[in-house]
């Protein structure tokens, strides 16, 4: 192949090269938009994913807060439903007493033995009219007693109406916070599932990005090694011609020191005066000889 077929070679190669070249930046962009979109998505993904942990969280304390609170009202139940049998006891006490109170009050009964236990000290009695009011005394003050027992009995029986009433309140208000925290808890958890949801989107759509990425990078593959084979042919081209061109200058260079050798003997043998450079090529001529 001569050098001129060996240019217009190379400017096809170039012309290849050039529109390869052209190919391959095209799918470079496109690698780098998928690279920022496949990125993009990537990064939503990952804070999503922590905003799906912030939530859970929080729906799972309040989880344990509700949990808490459905204890502490059970407690209250019960401990109500303790007051109450204890109210309902004392109640059947009252009454079984109420039946057995004496017809006077126990204000009377006090007065009265109030002033029986005068007479017997502020008066002379006989041991028999003593003994009678000693009696006397003694069967008031039991009937008193039933009267006591009863004021007593009530009075425990308010004690625990009043308990039973606090906690009563104290039940309503767990049930309140309980039923206000499962709420927001339901909410928050609707909240992380929706979340979850978008995540998976998210995270489809980044292995989506990421497919087309390497779908692009497969085809440039063979564009870059086409593009390595014809850039090596030129550069072999290149390389022929500039060693043909070598060659050819030796050559030439060659052939002219020859003639001018040549013209340089025929002035000594004239008995011509010899310049600088025809005294060394005709130098050189007798080294190489």
């Amino acid at each position: 192949m001569s050098t001129p077929q060996k240019n217009q070679k190379i400017n096809e190669l170039s012309q290849q090269l050039a529109a390869l070249r052209e190919q391959k930046s095209r799918l470079d962009a496109d690698v780098e938009e998928w690279i920022e979109k496949r990125d993009k998505f990537n990064e939503q993904f990952r804070k999503s994913n922590i905003k799906i942990s912030e939530l859970k969280a929080r729906r799972d304390d309040l989880n344990e807060e509700v949990k808490e609170l459905k204890a502490r009202r059970e407690k209250t139940k019960l401990e109500i439903r303790e007051k109450i049998e204890q109210i309902r006891k004392l109640t059947k006490e009252i009454m079984a007493l109420t039946k057995r109170k004496p017809s006077r009050t126990q204000r009377s009964l006090e007065n009265e033995i109030k002033s029986i236990d005068w007479k017997i000290q502020t008066t002379s009695l006989n041991l028999k009219e003593e003994k009678e009011l000693v009696e006397k005394v003694r069967q008031m003050e039991s009937q008193l007693s039933i009267h006591k027992k009863i004021e007593e009995l009530k009075q425990k029986r308010l004690e625990l109406k009043a308990q039973t009433k606090s906690l009563q309140i104290s039940n309503e208000s767990y049930h309140t916070q309980l039923t206000s925290k499962a709420q927001r808890s339901m909410e928050i958890h609707k909240e992380m599932m929706e979340k979850i949801e978008e995540s998976k989107k998210l995270r489809a759509e980044a292995d989506r990005c990421h497919k087309f990425l390497v779908e692009v990078r497969e085809k440039a593959k063979p564009l870059r090694e086409e593009i390595l084979k014809i850039s090596d042919q030129i550069r072999q081209l290149k390389d022929n011609i500039k060693a043909v061109e070598i060659t050819e200058k030796e050559m030439n260079e060659k052939s002219l020191r020859e003639i001018l050798q040549k013209q340089a003997k025929e002035k000594l043998e004239k008995g011509e005066k010899l310049t600088w450079e025809e005294f060394q090529l005709l130098a050189e001529d007798e080294t190489q000889n």
